[in-house]
């Protein structure tokens, strides 16, 4: 995974967008792999070295956004590159991530693949913690498994 680039190719961009400029290569990016349909690059505020961002060529937003066919192979990048990531900065092991409008900074789909060792200071999550009682829990459960009180 690590090098393999393949030929640069104009991607219809977003009017704006920074990752689409940087998918075009108009914008300047460590850029650490590419292929047909996505592309990564370290992020230029990571939370630890080898942070890296993967993001599809093509603009999409968020993830729902994301066709259904591209959703495997951009996920089959993910986990390579994952496995790359955690191999190269000898991590033991990594925070894999995706904001869906609410905290993203920039409005099109990117991965954040971060690696992690004991230790490095972050904590689970990076926001508190909910305690919902068991009323909560099974209306939520009902709401999104369809299933509904009679």
């Amino acid at each position: 995974m690590a090098g393999k680039m393949k030929k640069k190719t104009v991607i219809e961009a977003e009017p704006g967008c920074l990752f689409c400029e940087i998918a075009n290569h108009r914008v300047n990016a460590k850029i650490i792999f590419e292929d047909d349909i996505s592309l990564a690059f370290l992020d230029h505020r990571p939370l630890f070295p080898g942070h890296v961002l993967l993001i599809p060529k093509a603009h999409y937003a968020t993830l729902t956004d994301l066709p259904a066919e591209l959703v495997g192979p951009f996920f089959v990048n993910a986990q390579k590159l994952t496995a790359v990531v955690q191999a190269t900065m000898k991590a033991q092991g990594s925070f894999v991530a995706i904001n869906n409008t609410v905290s993203q900074s920039v409005p099109h789909l990117h991965v954040h693949i971060v690696p992690r060792t004991k230790g490095d200071g972050l904590r689970g999550f990076f926001w508190p913690r909910l305690k919902p009682g068991e009323e909560e829990l099974v209306a939520v459960h009902e709401s999104l498994s369809g299933k509904s009180k009679e």
